[in-house]
C-alpha cells in the first residue's frame, strides 16, 4: 500500500538515511501526468496534495470536491498505468482559511465537513491547519497557540470519526504545525526570511500533542509524521530565497531528538537540486512544489507557440499568449495581489513571474481552446530540429537519441518532469 511509503520515509529517516517525497500540489493534467509517468519508471508512489482552497466540499477554485479530485487522479492514474496504490492523496492546509471571515463556530463546522470529505474520498495524508484567526477571534492579538492546537485536535477527531465507518481503510497519518510561506508564494519582495525558532517548535508539539491527549486521540497522536516549520525557504514574484543549512542547523538537530517526526517544507519550489538535496538530508522529509512545475510547462508552452509562430500563417495559429493574457486581463483576481507596479511591469509578470498566478487560468475554456489548438498544429509532423534547438534545448538531445519522442505532448511532460527530477534523491528505473 502507498501508505507503507510514508511510514518507511519516517523509518529511514530515522535510520540517518536521507529519503524524501516531492509533494505535488498542482491539479493540470500535464503536471499530474508528468509526476505519475515518472512514478511509474521509478516504482515509487506519487503523493498529490490539494489545498483547502483549491478542492473542499463546495468545489474550491477548481470546481472539484475531494470526491471528485480523488476520481480525477484515479482517472489519470489509470489511463497512465499507475497501480492504484502507488497514488497517495494529501490534504493541504485542510481547516478554517477558507471561512476564516465567518465566526468560530461556523467555520469550524464547515471545517470538519471538510476534513471528513477528504477522508471519506480516500485522502491519507492529512496537514491540520487551524492557525488562522477566526471572525469573532480578537483581532488586537494573535490567536493563541493552545487555541489553535485545540482546534486541530477536533479536526483531528472529526477525521478518526470518518475513518472509523470506512472499516479496513488505511488510517491518517497527520502534518501538523503552521509556520509556513504564504500558499503560493510570498505578495511582496523579501530579502531574507526568520528560520522557525526550536522553542516554537517544542511549543506547538506539547500543545498539540495535550490538545489530542484531552479528546482521547492518543492513537491518532501515533500518527502524527511530521511538523511544518520555515526552514528558511520561500519564493515570489521576481526572487527566490534558497535554503542554507547553516541557519536551520538548531532544527535539524532538534528534529533528531524526535523518534516518529519529520519535517515538512512549503514553497520549495525553485531550490536548486543541491537545495533540495540538503533539505532532504535535514530531514525535511516531504517537500511540497507546485507553482515550479506550471511555471515549467508554461515556459514549455511558450516555446511551442513561439514555434509555432514560424511554422503556421497568422490566420492558422493558435494565438496562445494573447488568449492567455486577455483571459488574465478579464479575471484579474487570481494576480492582483501579487503583482506591483508600472502597466509594462505588469504586463510582464503575468507572463513570466515566478509566482505563476497564469496557472490559474489553463482551464479557461477559451485558453483550452487555444492551447488544443497549439498542439493539433504542431501534432501534425516532427517538430524541425533548428526549432527545438531553439525552443526546446534540453529536449533536443533525447529527441536526437531517440528516447524521447517529437511531438509537443512528449516535450511539455519532459519538461515538467525536470523539475520533478530534481526532487529524486534515489536512481530512476531508467535514468535519462
Amino acid at each position: 500500500m502507498s501508505i507503507e511509503f510514508l511510514d518507511q520515509i519516517v523509518r529511514r529517516q530515522k535510520l540517518g538515511e536521507p529519503c524524501g517525497v516531492a509533494s505535488v500540489c498542482s491539479s493540470h493534467p500535464f503536471v499530474l501526468k508528468a509526476a505519475m509517468e515518472r512514478a511509474v519508471r521509478t516504482g515509487t508512489p506519487v503523493l498529490v496534495e490539494s489545498t483547502c482552497n483549491q478542492v473542499n466540499q463546495y468545489g474550491g477554485y477548481t470546481g472539484m470536491t475531494p470526491a471528485d479530485f480523488a476520481t480525477y487522479i484515479a482517472n489519470l492514474a489509470g489511463q497512465i498505468g499507475l497501480a492504484p496504490d502507488k497514488v497517495l492523496l494529501g490534504g493541504d492546509h485542510l481547516g478554517p482559511s477558507v471561512w476564516q471571515d465567518e465566526p468560530a463556530e461556523s467555520a469550524m463546522q464547515k471545517s470538519l465537513e471538510l476534513v471528513q470529505a477528504t477522508i471519506r474520498a480516500g485522502y491519507i495524508k492529512i496537514h491540520l491547519d487551524a492557525s488562522m484567526k477566526l471572525g469573532d477571534d480578537d483581532p488586537r492579538l494573535p490567536l493563541d497557540v493552545e487555541l489553535s492546537a485545540q482546534r486541530a485536535a477536533v479536526l483531528a477527531a472529526a477525521a478518526e470519526h470518518a475513518h472509523a465507518s470506512l472499516g479496513a481503510a488505511p488510517a491518517p497519518r497527520y502534518v501538523i504545525g503552521t509556520e509556513v510561506p504564504v500558499p503560493g508564494g510570498a505578495q511582496v519582495h523579501e530579502d531574507r526570511l526568520q528560520v522557525t525558532a526550536v522553542e516554537n517548535v517544542l511549543r506547538t508539539i506539547e500543545v498539540t500533542q495535550a490538545a489530542f491527549t484531552r479528546l482521547k486521540l492518543g492513537s491518532a497522536w501515533e500518527r502524527v509524521q511530521a511538523v511544518v516549520v520555515q526552514p528558511g525557504v520561500e519564493f515570489g514574484d521576481d526572487f527566490v530565497l534558497d535554503y542554507q543549512p547553516q541557519a536551520a542547523a538548531d532544527l535539524v538537530r532538534f528534529i533528531g531528538t524526535q523518534p516518529k517526526m519529520v519535517f515538512e517544507a512549503h514553497s520549495t519550489d525553485y531550490q536548486t537540486r543541491a537545495s533540495l538535496h540538503h533539505l532532504i538530508r535535514d530531514h525535511f522529509a516531504i517537500l511540497k512544489v507546485g507553482p515550479a512545475l506550471t511555471f515549467a510547462l508554461r515556459e514549455a508552452v511558450f516555446g511551442l507557440a513561439w514555434m509555432e509562430d514560424e511554422l503556421f500563417p497568422a490566420s492558422e495559429r493558435s494565438g496562445l499568449q494573447a488568449v492567455l493574457e486577455q483571459a488574465m486581463l478579464r479575471n484579474p483576481r487570481h494576480w492582483q495581489k501579487y503583482y506591483h507596479g508600472s502597466l509594462q511591469e505588469l504586463a510582464f509578470a503575468r507572463k513570466y513571474s515566478l509566482s505563476d498566478r497564469s496557472r490559474y487560468y489553463w482551464s479557461d475554456f477559451q485558453v483550452q481552446a487555444a492551447f488544443s489548438r497549439l498542439l493539433a498544429n504542431l501534432s501534425a509532423r516532427p517538430l524541425p530540429l533548428a526549432l527545438l534547438s531553439q525552443f526546446a534545448p534540453d529536449q533536443l538531445p533525447r529527441i536526437r537519441e531517440g528516447s524521447l519522442e517529437n511531438n509537443p505532448e512528449a516535450i511539455l511532460l519532459d519538461r515538467i518532469d525536470l523539475i520533478l527530477e530534481d526532487y529524486q534523491m534515489e536512481p530512476s528505473i531508467n535514468q535519462k
